[in-house]
Formats: C-alpha cells, structure tokens, sequence
C-alpha cells in the first residue's frame, strides 16, 4: 500500500449522503481516469511497451464510465456537471516539468488516485453492505478490486524509467503530500 494515511471514519457518511452527487463524481473520476491513460499515449507513444497497457487501462475505465452510468439509470438519474477536483489538481501541481521525472510523476500520481480510489471503493462497499444496500456493495466491492490493480499497472510504468533508489524516494515524497492534500479536503459526496 502506498498510501501514508487512512480515510477519515466519517467519510462514508458524507460521501454516501447524497448517492445521486456521489455517483455522478464517480463516473467524471472513471471518465478522467480514461482520458488520462489516452494523454499518456498521446505525450510517450514512443513508449511502446506501457502504449498497449495504457489503451487497455483506458478501455476499461470506459467500461466503468459505463456501468456507474446504467446505475445512475436505474434510479432514474442522469449525471450531474462535472466539479472541480481538488484532490487530483493538488497532485497534479507536484508534478515536475523536465523529463523523465515528468512521465514519473505523472505515473506516479495516477498511481496515487488509483490506490485512493480502491480504498475509498472499499469503504464504499463495506458501508453499503453493512447498510443492506447489496446492489451498491457489489458494485464498488467489483471496481474496487480493479482500482488497485490499476495503481499497480502505474507503479510498474514508472518503475523501470529511473533508479530504485530514486523511484522510492519520490514515491514517499509524493505519498507525504497526497496524504496532507486528502487530510485537507472536507468529507462530501465525492470519491475523493
């Protein structure tokens, strides 16, 4: 686990006290992690080795875009508008300009989302479990265990493009810095 802190214990209950909001963030969440894994082809195609990853990495964030949509239908809603995401824009401005530390970053802060995300996921399923809401905590209990896996695929990405030593060193700074952005944020109807 890469994470250097745990989600608050109240964040459940922020988080699922308006289901319509939290399920429309999710799915813009399951769209931008779509559309980041196609930016990573588009800025490294040369990267031929992490292309065919990321367009499959891509293409099952689309499925996921998909089924929290038919969730959302099934309770007779339609996504609300997209918000601003402090958490990912906190993470994002960590992000160094020069390469390759730029592709490491950007690995790794995916990476970092991903791994939130699967946590947060499982909150999500035990809370609705424990709730008696089966439908709900199948769901997140199924994308959770994709989640991590996707903060895997990135570490693997990012391992290879500079030392071990360098790699872990930035790793735990970046895990310092996502654990005060999250620390920081309120706890609302959102993934993160």
């Amino acid at each position: 686990m890469i994470l250097a802190s745990s989600t608050h214990p109240g964040w459940f209950a922020a988080a699922s006290a308006d289901l319509h909001a939290l399920l429309s963030d999710h799915l813009h969440c399951e769209r931008k992690a779509a559309e980041n894994a196609l930016s990573l082809v588009r800025r490294y195609p040369h990267r031929a080795d992490s292309v065919d990853v990321l367009g499959r990495l891509a293409h099952e964030e689309t499925s996921h875009v998909v089924q929290v949509s038919a969730l959302l239908g099934r309770r007779g809603w339609v996504p609300r508008a997209d918000t601003p995401n402090l958490y990912a824009r906190g993470l994002l401005a960590e992000v160094r300009s020069r390469e390759p530390e730029r592709l490491l970053d950007s690995l790794l802060v995916a990476a970092f989302i991903e791994a939130r995300s699967h946590e947060r996921l499982q909150l999500l399923a035990q809370g609705f479990a424990g709730a008696g809401e089966d439908e709900l905590a199948g769901f997140y209990g199924a994308l959770a265990v994709a989640e991590d896996r996707h903060a895997e695929i990135f570490l693997e990405l990012g391992q290879v493009l500079v030392p071990a030593e360098a790699f872990e060193h930035r790793l735990r700074a970046l895990s310092r810095r996502e654990a005060e952005i999250i620390g920081a944020l309120p706890h609302a109807a959102r993934v993160h």
